[in-house]
């Protein structure tokens, strides 16, 4: 009984840091259709850095035949982690080049873009106060990430936070993305981008709205067959759009 508890204490000191407590429903918000916004004013997340997390994975469905062989998994349940099952998985996320950007508009006037094409990082110390992490081509456990600093709302006027397929095969239809945003404090937003869009090469996430001092978050969910410049067209911008390139390490 003793060697039991030691081994069960040990596990117990070790769950935190191998699980996400916070994992639960009662610590997430999904921004739905039926649900479709949430203020972080009254969430009491309005200030400090909010977290924006873009992740992505292909389509259960497109795994399906490579692993439907259940007889044999039966009898040899290791063959789920063999390299044939995880580079078929590889394969398909190389093809598929997801990118998060931000368009944003401040209370000055000024607007703008944040988004790792063209290497436009932003900054969370000064002006537009949204940084992107950088890009991420493969759709790792980390994905993409970008930054608002909260503390500067008042100048901030309204972000659109946006996912778009750079080259190769638009393949919304192929791959399950999810957004995540991470406030300061209070629950977790999720908005997931789980419908078949396969010609579509854009997709206007989720709106962050400074209406009169709260910050509203707004699900959009509205897939385009353009890139950037249709987006800005969508939500009334006004910015000028060029072809641009990104640099291949």
């Amino acid at each position: 009984m003793g060697a039991g508890m030691a081994v069960w204490d040990r596990l117990w000191q070790r769950g935190p840091a191998q699980f996400d407590m916070g994992g639960g429903a009662a610590n997430t918000i999904s921004l739905t259709r039926r649900r479709p916004m949430v203020s972080l004013a009254k969430q009491g997340a309005a200030t400090g850095h909010l977290r924006v997390n873009l992740s992505w994975r292909m389509r259960t469905s497109d795994i399906e035949g490579r692993s439907r062989q259940s007889g044999q998994l039966l009898r040899h349940p290791l063959k789920l982690f063999k390299p044939e099952v995880v580079q078929a998985h590889t394969q398909s996320l190389v093809n598929v080049d997801l990118d998060l950007g931000c368009l944003y508009e401040l209370s000055n006037g000024a607007k703008g873009v944040v988004q790792p094409l063209g290497n436009f990082l932003g900054s969370t110390t000064e002006a537009p106060f949204v940084r992107i992490s950088g890009d991420d081509r493969f759709g790792s456990g980390s994905g993409e990430t970008a930054y608002v600093n909260l503390d500067h709302h008042e100048e901030i006027k309204r972000l659109l936070f946006f996912v778009y397929i750079y080259d190769q095969t638009p393949a919304f239809d192929r791959t399950h993305a999810l957004l995540t945003l991470y406030p300061s404090s209070g629950p977790r937003v999720e908005i997931e981008l789980d419908e078949r869009e396969p010609q579509a090469r854009s997709c206007a996430v989720f709106t962050l709205d400074n209406e009169k001092g709260e910050l509203v978050v707004r699900r959009e969910v509205r897939y385009v067959y353009g890139f950037q410049a249709e987006l800005d067209r969508l939500y009334g911008w006004g910015l000028q759009w060029g072809r641009g390139y990104k640099t291949r390490a």
